[in-house]
């Protein structure tokens, strides 16, 4: 069930998760993310690199807890993450001062929101491309948007929405994902739209890992386990 926000043509939608909740989870609050994120110093990637992009991990309140922004990605031929569930994110170009600047840049060219008077909570460690060794690297920065507004959607995002980063640790929510329609090797995942069939994996998945483990509430493993 979603509710549902006219944005330039789009929908930005808040999913409603009916039951759920996590493993042993508390509430998490804009706080909690606070404590475990200050003064910590992330792992970077610096050497040997050819290429680098940034993400952006966007949280908002929701009724006293925590919601998360994700994307899909729109289906485009040559696109190695086409169709994937996803932050807003990409590139780092050589216009940006810095990776943060690429993410913020990029969730405002993507989904119409601007992180410029959101709060940076702070950076995860950066992950590498895979297979490891790589010359591509990945960093991820949190944010948190008191009043995001509705979003706008460019030709790179088909969707949208927010979601309650409690839910993404029902374990009913844990399975295995195949890499592609043909490949027989399964990556752990999180099912964030039953109806659709939308799941969180690969990159995204990986970040959320790290980001949980931070806030000391790592996902419980998929079926095969992780």
């Amino acid at each position: 069930m979603t509710e549902s926000t006219p944005a330039g043509g789009q929908l930005a939608r808040r999913l409603l998760i009916s039951g759920g909740g996590g493993y042993g989870w508390g509430v998490l609050g804009v706080d909690d993310v606070r404590r475990a994120l200050v003064g910590r110093a992330p792992v970077l990637l610096e050497r040997g690199l050819r290429q680098r992009a940034a993400v952006a991990i966007v949280l908002t309140d929701n009724a006293g807890s925590l919601d998360l922004l994700l994307i899909e990605r729109s289906r485009r031929a040559g696109d190695p993450w086409s169709g994937h569930m996803a932050f807003p994110g990409g590139r780092v170009d050589v216009g940006d001062a810095t990776a943060r600047a690429a993410a913020e840049r990029e969730t405002l060219e993507e989904v119409g929101l601007s992180l410029a008077r959101s709060e940076l909570l702070g950076r995860l460690d950066d992950l590498p491309g895979l297979p490891v060794p790589s010359d591509f690297a990945v960093s991820a920065f949190v944010f948190y948007a008191s009043a995001p507004g509705p979003l706008a959607l460019n030709h790179e995002v088909r969707d949208a929405f927010w979601f309650p980063l409690a839910s993404l640790s029902d374990r009913e929510r844990q399975i295995d994902h195949p890499a592609g329609v043909e490949s027989n090797r399964l990556f752990p995942g999180i099912l964030v739209d039953e109806p659709r069939g939308r799941v969180v994996w690969g990159l995204t998945y990986r970040f959320l890992d790290r980001f949980l483990s931070v806030l000391g509430q790592p996902l419980p493993e998929s079926a095969s386990g992780r």
